[in-house]
């Protein structure tokens, strides 16, 4: 395990700058993600860890070692593409061995070392299969264990899991933090799914532009984000203006339109700063739909379902209110509200973000 800082990494090709001073850590034997939209500089911090790619400026750090000009067969580590590039003509046994003839490991351990990768990706027996003869799942655990068998000081995963079914993925995202949390290695996973971060990380980098969004727990990101960016990116939500009414060290109400005066928790509006004015976060699934008025501590307003996303167990309305439409996430309790009903929309202040105008 290694602890990876990159400290003012900059990466430009030619007059596009696709990475833009940044500085993140990611510490020993944690599961960080990067995420963003396609083109957002993620895959570009991972080539350069990697040393696929050289920092424009800047440094990249492993352990106390600066590794720009470390050329990437003495890096130690441990690589997970989309496409896992395993070899077709070599059995499984050949592909997971590949990197240690490099590592001057005797022949008479090779095959221990083979062993103990696929028991701990719980493929046992398969060392003289091709990667023809196994799933797409399967190889995927493959590609893992090809990775780790060198011991690496970091993993690198560049969306490992965008060739998979649906249903495979979900199956495999649990799977492989299973495999990472039993070697405990530091990993560095690259994706655009919202899902996936969400699931697998301890640490979360949004992304956007080159330029590096927020960075936190996944709840913390999720709940509070520091910008419209990352409160659109992360899930369904309802970004309104609003205006500061009154402030205490507890809460900070917010005038609302059409719920009126909601008084948020301060802990929520840490990124509002001292403005009077700003836009209010409130995630779908926060916001809740009723034939009655609001129960006591929760505002509403009345509006009209325009749409309605039938998702089976969960709806998801769009509702009019005003001069504003809003998303709201239910769970469905005997039938869904229908197009044209009215309806209350029911909010609590203290799911709510707040956030400085952009």
């Amino acid at each position: 395990m290694a602890r990876v800082e990159l400290q003012n990494i900059t990466k430009s090709f030619g007059a596009i700058k696709a990475v833009h001073e940044s500085n993140v850590a990611f510490e020993e034997g944690s599961f960080t993600t990067l995420l963003g939209p396609s083109g957002c500089g993620k895959t570009t911090i991972l080539r350069m860890v990697s040393g696929l790619e050289k920092p424009s400026s800047g440094d990249i750090r492993i352990g106390d070692k600066r590794i720009n000009d470390v050329p990437i067969h003495k890096r130690n580590l441990g690589l997970v593409f989309q496409n896992y590039a395993l070899f077709p003509h070599r059995t499984i046994a050949e592909n997971i061995a590949f990197g240690l003839k490099y590592r001057d490991v005797p022949k008479a351990d090779v095959a221990q070392k083979v062993k103990e990768a696929l028991d701990v990706v719980r493929l046992p027996g398969v060392e003289d299969r091709y990667p023809s003869q196994l799933s797409g799942g399967q190889q995927q655990r493959i590609a893992m264990a090809r990775a780790i068998v060198i011991e690496p000081d970091v993993l690198l995963l560049d969306e490992p899991l965008s060739a998979l079914d649906a249903n495979l993925r979900e199956e495999m995202r649990v799977e492989l933090k299973a495999i990472q949390d039993r070697i405990g290695v530091t990993t560095i996973f690259v994706t655009h799914d919202q899902s996936e971060a969400l699931a697998m990380s301890d640490k979360i980098i949004v992304m956007s532009a080159g330029r590096i969004e927020q960075i936190g727990a996944p709840q913390e990101v999720y709940n509070n984000p520091a910008s419209e960016f990352v409160a659109n990116f992360l899930g369904a939500s309802n970004l309104m203006d609003v205006t500061v009414a009154a402030r205490s060290h507890e809460t900070v109400t917010l005038d609302v339109p059409h719920f009126g005066k909601t008084p948020i928790p301060a802990s929520n509006a840490i990124n509002l700063g001292d403005a009077t004015s700003g836009r209010l976060v409130v995630r779908a699934e926060k916001l809740h739909l009723s034939d009655g008025a609001a129960p006591e501590g929760m505002v509403s307003a009345r509006g009209t379902v325009e749409a309605v996303d039938y998702q089976g167990q969960v709806a998801r309305y769009f509702v009019r209110i005003g001069d504003t439409q809003l998303q709201a996430m239910n769970m469905i309790e005997g039938s869904p509200f229908a197009q044209g009903a009215e309806v209350s929309v029911v909010l609590k202040p203290a799911d709510c973000s707040v956030l400085a105008p952009e």
